[in-house]
Formats: structure tokens, C-alpha cells, sequence
């Protein structure tokens, strides 16, 4: 009966759309071409992100289909958004009313961080109006006024952002707007739109049991609200990364330069943490183009970016006469190139955001250690590490932390042993390839193998809010070399 009742009910509502005026008022403004709206919205998400995170730290989306275009380019937005939605479920997610950007769809972009202030003033209106609802609407034993901050943002000719505490809400709390639009779509189209009055929304939205329901919620993990980019972890050490920053709460973006290898990890992730927390992205640290891609592409699942972890690597080992210009060049581009060039463009986000952030460099013992037959790795690794405190020392004023793991002989799941490095490590020691392993292990003060989650621990060891105090430091996780002790 309740589906025979809601097919008739929709269909009535499906032969009335435009019948007695166009669907929402008709269209106000045009949309951008679907291109150029992926790339305002991403260049515009992190200084939202930054904005809407000015109570706790937030995770976003981004939408642009048919149905939100056709309401936020509607006549009818500046009537509808205001009254807010109807339905308990909806404004619970969304709070009662979206904010509407006041920009022109095509401003210009190329520096976002000259609007901030402009958006500031719009923010600062709607946190000045959501206090306005809750203290007049308050009882004498209301919880505390929540965030303030707008839920739902609207900007016409682009599209719709929600931010959360986490990818799903964010993405749920933007499905839950989709809905609110479609119910006003149908209210209008045979009647007007009449939204829930306010003491009803706010009776519900601060309901005592809601309240006792937010309090009982699990506490956050150390890594909750966090977007981590991770280069090269498609496999060994990145992906030990990756798995330990899910694991820890973070949304992650895993990319690699190796599609099948990526396209592998993806469908094992989201077979094991679910499609919310995780983003992969084929990223080529050498390549402008490449890199320009994937920093839309997280900017666009996420709304922007807190850690950078610089992975991405590769190993040549040759003795001095042997090492080619082609060798010199590739692993000065890869290590040295790539984790600048990557550091640069996510400090820029980091920046529009103002809320800090954290850049982990994955060295190695190489940089402080002078080995046999490794004269181009050492050098690019010495050049990582000394890169990494020059950033620290710039970016410390914009509260960015830049700290280095240096890694010795992981080679669990790792594709270092490609290319004839492992022949070539095992000739400069003088021992077999099989007996590699035991070789490190045994060499180290602790005898032990150093694995990919020794490295993960120490990644994450310096993002936990344990070593908020700490930039410009080194961890060496080795298994203890005397030779690389800091001196």
C-alpha cells in the first residue's frame, strides 16, 4: 500500500513539473562547462574547507549533478535555501539552511586566498545567524550551541559542498540535501515549498535524546579529520603507510605511477576499509600535468589536505665510473625533483586552508651514511634530507611541521629489489642475493629486520598530536647503525 501510494504521488508529481511555471522560477544562472566547475571547485575547496573548520576540522564533498544545478541556478534559490528544509532527517545532517556563495561562478582563481576575506564576512553572517536561531529558541536545559558553521554550501554555476567530521557524513549530508532539493522541487511544482518552523527544527535538532545519542558516540581516532596524500604507496613501505593512517582514522589518498599496481591496491582497500576513506590516483612526481591532476583530484574528493607524505623512490646501485648521466638524472628528478615539486603544490593548499599540517619525507640511512657503490642514490637522499630542513625552517610560521623518516633495508613487499639493485647491493658486500635479508638484519646493534610497519609507526608517530612541538627532525628506523647516528 505505501508503494502504491508513493508511485501515484510521484507520478502526479512528474506531470506537473513546469506545468504551471518553469521548475524553480526558471533558470537565474548558467552553468560553467563540467571541466572548468571541477577546477573552480577544486581551487575554491580548501579555503571552504579552512573556513568551515574554524570550530573543529573538517572532511568534504563535491557535487555537481543535474538536480543540485538546476536549484542552486534556479530564480527560486535566494526564496528557498533561506526557509531551509523540512524534513527532521534532512536538517539534522544539514543543518537547517545552506550558506549561498555570493561569487561569480568564473572569478578568477589563480590565487583563491584573496577571497578569503570576502568569504570570511559571508561565514561570519551565517555563524552571527545560526547563533541567532539557537539563542531564541533555546530551553533552559538545551545542550551547548553547536559548530556554527555551514553544513551545505552553495555556490551557483558550480555546485554543492558539504564538510563534516568524516568522508561519510560529509557525502551522506550532501545526499540528505540532494533529497530536501527534490522535496521542495515537488512541493513548488503543485503547491509552495513550507519548511519545518524554526522551534519544531530546533526542538529536534538540540532534542535531548539526539544530545545523549552525539555524547555516547566512540571517541575520534588520533587521525580522525585528516587527509593524508601518500606518493609511491601502491605497495611496501607507502602502502604500510597508508593502511596505518586508515587505520588511525585518516582518509588517505594512495597514489602510484604504476596504474595496474594502484588499480590492485584500490580494489583491496576498498574491499577492506570501504570506498569513504580512501582515494587512488595514478601520480607521476615528475610530471607537472600528472601532479596538477591529482591535486584536483583530492581537492575534489576531500576538500583538501593535512599530511604529505614524500614515498615515491626509486634505487640505483652502481659503482662510480659506471653511474650514466640517465641514472644521475632520474633518481635526482624522482627523489629529490618530486618531493619538492609535490611539497610545493600541497603547501600551497595547506596554506588556503590555514589550519597547518604536517610533511613526512621518507629518506633513508643513505643520507647520512657513505656506502659502497651508491654515490647518485646517497647524494639524492642527503639532498631529501637537507631539503626537508630548509622547508621546516621557511614553512614553521604557516604551524607546517617537517620532519624525515630515514628507513634501512625494507625490503617486505618493496620494489627495490627490481632493476638488478639487489644483485648489485650483493656484490658490493660481497655476499649472495639470498642472503640479503640476514646480511641487514645481522649488521644492525639490534639484529633485527626493520619491516614496512616499523617505518608506518614512525609516519605516524609524528602526525599522532604527540610531536605537535617537533619540525625539522630526523627519526632513523634501521634497526640501530652506528655509522647513522646524528652527529
Amino acid at each position: 500500500n505505501s508503494l502504491e501510494v508513493i508511485e501515484t504521488a510521484s507520478a502526479y508529481l512528474e506531470e506537473n513539473y513546469g506545468k504551471k511555471r518553469p521548475v524553480f522560477g526558471g533558470q537565474k544562472t548558467e552553468s560553467l562547462p563540467a571541466a572548468q566547475r571541477a577546477s573552480q571547485a577544486a581551487l575554491l575547496a580548501p579555503v571552504l574547507r579552512g573556513l568551515a573548520s574554524s570550530y573543529k576540522k573538517m572532511v568534504g564533498t563535491f557535487t555537481d549533478t543535474d538536480v543540485v544545478l538546476q536549484f542552486i541556478n534556479s530564480n527560486d534559490l535566494g526564496k528557498l535555501a533561506p526557509m531551509g528544509t523540512s524534513c527532521p532527517d534532512h536538517f539534522l545532517r544539514t543543518k537547517i539552511s545552506p550558506l549561498v556563495l555570493d561569487i561569480p561562478a568564473d572569478i578568477d582563481l589563480s590565487d583563491p586566498t584573496s577571497l578569503k576575506a570576502d568569504l570570511e564576512k559571508e561565514f561570519q553572517a551565517y555563524r552571527e545567524m545560526y547563533a541567532d536561531y539557537y539563542e531564541k529558541h533555546k530551553h533552559p536545559n538545551s545542550p551547548a550551541m553547536r559548530d556554527p558553521n555551514p553544513v551545505i554550501i552553495l555556490w551557483p554555476g558550480v555546485g554543492l559542498f558539504s564538510f563534516a567530521k568524516d568522508k561519510q557524513t560529509s557525502r551522506v549530508a550532501s545526499e540528505f540535501y540532494i533529497n530536501a532539493i527534490n522535496v521542495m522541487r515537488g512541493a513548488e511544482a503543485v503547491s509552495s515549498y513550507v519548511s519545518l518552523p524554526l522551534q519544531e527544527a530546533f526542538n529536534i535538532e538540540y532534542w535531548l535524546l539526539e544530545e545523549a545519542k552525539l555524547q555516547r558516540m566512540p571517541k575520534e581516532k588520533p587521525l580522525s579529520r585528516r587527509i593524508a596524500l601518500i606518493t609511491g604507496s601502491a605497495g611496501g613501505i607507502g602502502k604500510g603507510i597508508a593502511e596505518r593512517y586508515i587505520q588511525e582514522g585518516a582518509c588517505v589518498v594512495v597514489t602510484d605511477i604504476n596504474a595496474e599496481r594502484l588499480a590492485e591496491t584500490e580494489a583491496a582497500m576498498q574491499k577492506k576499509y570501504g570506498k569513504d576513506v580512501f582515494l587512488g590516483v595514478t601520480l607521476d612526481v615528475t610530471d607537472p600535468k600528472s601532479l596538477k591532476k591529482a591535486m584536483q583530484a583530492i581537492c575534489l574528493k576531500f576538500g583538501g589536505l593535512d599530511i604529505i607524505v614524500n614515498n615515491a623512490g626509486i634505487s640505483i646501485s652502481k659503482a662510480f665510473e659506471s653511474h650514466t648521466e640517465e641514472d644521475w638524472s632520474k633518481l635526482l628528478d624522482i627523489l629529490v625533483k618530486g618531493q619538492f615539486d609535490v611539497s610545493q603544490a600541497g603547501v600551497k593548499i595547506l596554506r588556503q586552508q590555514g589550519l597547518g599540517g604536517d610533511i613526512i619525507n621518507i629518506v633513508s640511512k643513505n643520507a647520512l651514511v657513505a656506502g659502497p657503490k651508491n654515490v647518485a642514490y646517497g647524494t639524492a637522499k642527503a639532498a631529501q634530507l637537507h631539503m626537508s630542513r630548509l622547508m621546516a625552517a621557511e614553512l614553521g610560521e604557516d604551524k607546517i611541521r617537517v620532519n624525515v623518516v630515514n628507513p634501512d633495508a625494507v625490503i617486505e613487499n618493496s620494489n627495490i629489489w627490481e632493476g638488478g639493485w639487489a644483485e648489485n647491493r650483493a656484490k658490493a658486500y660481497g655476499i649472495e642475493v639470498k642472503d640479503l635479508p640476514a646480511y641487514y638484519a645481522n649488521r644492525t646493534l639490534l639484529k633485527e629486520s626493520v619491516k614496512t610497519s616499523d617505518i608506518a609507526d614512525a609516519a605516524f608517530a609524528f602526525v599522532s598530536g604527540m610531536l605537535d612541538k617537533s619540525t625539522g627532525n630526523m627519526l632513523n628506523v634501521d634497526g640501530g647503525l652506528a655509522a647513522a647516528f646524528p652527529r
